[in-house]
């Protein structure tokens, strides 16, 4: 059986993954589409070799922050990572935010052809192909930072005359799999978020984003986590250590709204209220919930 772990960043999903790992006699597979690059380490709040607990994680640190990675790259590994996990009659854990990586992993999720590239819009800007794609579909979830993906929906949408968040959706399930989700008080949430993050900064986060400030390499590994480019600006004395701190704050709270409505929207998951005074009371209560599903 396969575990799935969700929830919003910042609510225990890395920590409640390793105990359940090692009552199941499990292996761990990130799905957090920040933490397959190397070197993208506090913002992205991958888990540290000493939290592991000797418990083994995959697809993480295997890319670097000039190699592009697709949804459809990670399907392919992760569903590989799976049948491994499984041929050694281990349980595999499922562990991550990105809810898209989630869903094409264990769904019957074709990438099927968009349309053909008829124009590579390069004269126009992320931003500008990001609203010429808007004004015509406003329903469209792709991030102003994807380029490829952008410029593939618009081909799509100005060649098939058709709207590209209409695309057909899947909800078949391919896997005999669980969905544990973590939630919480919104405003104990809030909380946590802003504590993480002066801890982020605390352990080093300005010069982990200096230098991928001074790489000057603005790829979509580099530009979509939340921590990095925030703090662009101030390396580039435009706003104050605090302003900045503030928006990767802002933005991480924003975040976490997005992913419980993308969750709750998508995938039949049940949810746990986290005890964050006790965890063991939480990582029992799924427990306790998991014996009754598992075969």
């Amino acid at each position: 059986m396969i575990i799935v772990i969700v929830g919003p960043t910042g609510v225990g999903k890395t920590k409640l993954s390793i105990e359940l790992a090692k009552k199941l006699n499990g292996e761990i597979i990130n799905a957090d589409s920040t933490q397959v690059y190397k070197n993208l380490n506090i913002a992205t709040a991958k888990v540290k070799e000493e939290e592991k607990e000797n418990i083994t994680h995959h697809l993480i640190d295997i890319k670097e922050i000039n190699e592009d990675y697709t949804v459809y790259d990670y399907q392919k590994d992760a569903r590989k990572k799976i049948n491994e996990i499984l041929t050694k009659g281990k349980n595999p854990i499922i562990v991550g935010g990105t809810g898209l990586y989630i869903k094409a992993l264990l769904y019957d999720y074709k990438f099927e052809s968009e349309g053909k590239i008829i124009n590579d819009y390069s004269n126009l800007s992320n931003e500008e192909i990001y609203n010429r794609l808007t004004k015509i579909d406003k329903n469209h979830n792709i991030h102003i930072n994807n380029r490829k993906r952008l410029i593939r929906a618009l081909n799509y949408v100005e060649s098939t005359n058709k709207l590209y968040s209409h695309k057909k959706k899947t909800n078949k399930l391919l896997y005999d799999a669980v969905f544990i989700g973590l939630t919480t008080d919104r405003n104990i949430l809030y909380q946590r978020i802003n504590e993480r993050v002066d801890q982020m900064i605390k352990d080093g986060l300005l010069k982990e984003a200096k230098k991928i400030y001074d790489s000057n390499i603005r790829t979509k590994s580099v530009m979509t986590p939340i921590g990095y480019k925030e703090l662009f600006p101030y390396f580039d004395s435009e706003k104050s250590l605090e302003e900045c701190i503030e928006l990767i704050k802002k933005s991480s709270r924003h975040y976490a709204k997005r992913q419980y409505t993308w969750f709750n929207n998508q995938m039949d998951i049940t949810w746990f209220n986290v005890n964050f005074n006790d965890f063991d009371n939480t990582v029992n209560d799924v427990w306790n919930y998991l014996k009754t599903k598992i075969k």
